[in-house]
């Protein structure tokens, strides 16, 4: 292996305040916004939808802009990693490896992420790229900031949508985090058991797996020449 990606969301970044935020803005208890985004995964369906639900003829783009322009926009910071951030990416990149972080965001959110200073080679979104996930193109770029052939590229994230399908059909190597609401509820499903090429349950078990693959692959004899 010589690239880890990373998602972002319940990934990276814990989802919470970005729920509760939404919650005050729409005028609902926060429980409300968080029980009507575990109903969307449950269903397979798109978190956001929780909004539309809420609000049926709202926009969630504008309403996205309109709470920027009202000074209450996104906000993302130290405390919005999960604590085993910092020393995961670290430890891999000390190993050697090339960090990238890349996933559904904002612009703004590529911004506030860069500003946090991660141990990464590159952190880059969805919005700066003009493709999301889990369009094949998205992965198309994951590949060329990699830096690396796709069996040397992990792509690391929660949703098996989004992260783990996409990025074993573009031929990437995937692991799935148990994390976050879409990670905890289809971490047993069996598309996902059979499709992961590691299932973890923090980022810092991602070293000692790596470590482990690397010496169980078979030392390639030299055959002398003339043989």
């Amino acid at each position: 292996m010589e690239t880890i990606v990373f998602d972002i969301d319940e990934t990276l970044v814990r989802d919470d305040r970005h729920w509760a935020s939404w919650a005050d803005w729409l005028g609902v208890p926060p429980h409300t916004v968080s029980a009507l985004v575990g109903a969307a995964v449950v269903q397979g369906r798109d978190a956001s939808d929780a909004l539309r639900i809420l609000r049926p003829d709202m926009d969630v783009d504008e309403a996205y802009h309109a709470r920027a322009a009202a000074g209450r926009g996104e906000h993302l910071d130290e405390r919005d990693l999960y604590p085993d951030v910092r020393p995961a990416l670290a430890e891999l990149r000390a190993l050697g490896l090339r960090v990238v972080v890349a996933g559904n965001r904002t612009v703004r959110a590529g911004e506030l992420l860069r500003a946090l200073d991660l141990p990464a080679d590159l952190v880059v979104t969805s919005e700066e790229w003009g493709v999301a996930k889990p369009h094949p193109e998205f992965f198309r770029r994951v590949l060329e900031v990699s830096e690396a052939a796709p069996h040397a590229t992990l792509y690391v994230g929660d949703h098996p949508a989004e992260d783990l399908f996409p990025a074993k059909s573009s031929g990437l190597q995937a692991a799935h985090i148990r994390r976050g609401a879409y990670g905890h509820w289809w971490a047993d499903h069996p598309d996902v058991t059979d499709t992961a090429d590691w299932r973890i349950d923090a980022l810092t078990d991602l070293p000692a797996l790596l470590i482990k693959a690397q010496r169980s692959r078979p030392a390639i004899r030299a055959v002398p020449s003339g043989a």
